[in-house]
Parts: C-alpha cells; sequence; structure tokens
C-alpha cells in the first residue's frame, strides 16, 4: 500500500505532487519554464480550483510546525502562484519582452 504524500482531502492533486511539489522558488520557475503553456494550464485548472479550500485547510495548522502531508499541499500552492500569471495574463511560461532578465531569490521562506 502507497503512502499519500497530500492530506486525505486533498489525494486528488497527487498526479501533481512529483513535478510541481517543489521546495523553493528556483525549483518552480526552472519547472515553469521547463513546461508548454498547455502543461502549466492543466496544473492550474487542476489546482486553482482547489486553492482556496487548501488555503483554509492550511490556515488550520502552525506554519513553524508543519506535518509532512501539509508541507507537499502548501508546495503545490506556491507553484499554483508561480503559474498563475503565465496561465492568465501571459499565455507563456516566460514573462514577454524580458530578454535575459532574472532575478535571484537570496532568501527563501522557512517552512
Amino acid at each position: 500500500m502507497t503512502t499519500s504524500t497530500l492530506p486525505e482531502s486533498f489525494r486528488d492533486l497527487e498526479p501533481f505532487v512529483d513535478e510541481w511539489a517543489l521546495a523553493t522558488r528556483e525549483e518552480r520557475y526552472d519547472t515553469r519554464m521547463a513546461r508548454t503553456i498547455d502543461e502549466l494550464d492543466r496544473f492550474y485548472d487542476a489546482i486553482a480550483p482547489r486553492a482556496e479550500e487548501a488555503i483554509d485547510y492550511l490556515n488550520g495548522f502552525d506554519l513553524e510546525e508543519l506535518p509532512e502531508a501539509e508541507t507537499t499541499l502548501l508546495h503545490l500552492m506556491y507553484s499554483l502562484v508561480m503559474v498563475s500569471y503565465p496561465v492568465n495574463v501571459f499565455r507563456q511560461p516566460k514573462i514577454p519582452d524580458s530578454g535575459a532578465a532574472f532575478f535571484d531569490t537570496v532568501v527563501e521562506p522557512e517552512v
């Protein structure tokens, strides 16, 4: 029997965990840039309708003591944020007309 990496009420999102439940902003950005807009759409369309429910659920926990399954769900939510503008505004993984511009994150929030 395989153990789920997500809380029970979010197990339908399991197919996205390996690819999108990433711990750092850099990993999430790199994944976004390596995907097509169709792949970003599929992820977004699956996760976005559950976002409010996930946020409400995660608000019931202390962020400093988040269990593993809830941390995985939080990482999916972070990835949702990472793909929301490309899906809803840019319609491509890259920011239009940005050339080679890139900002590195100096510090990641600790979870």
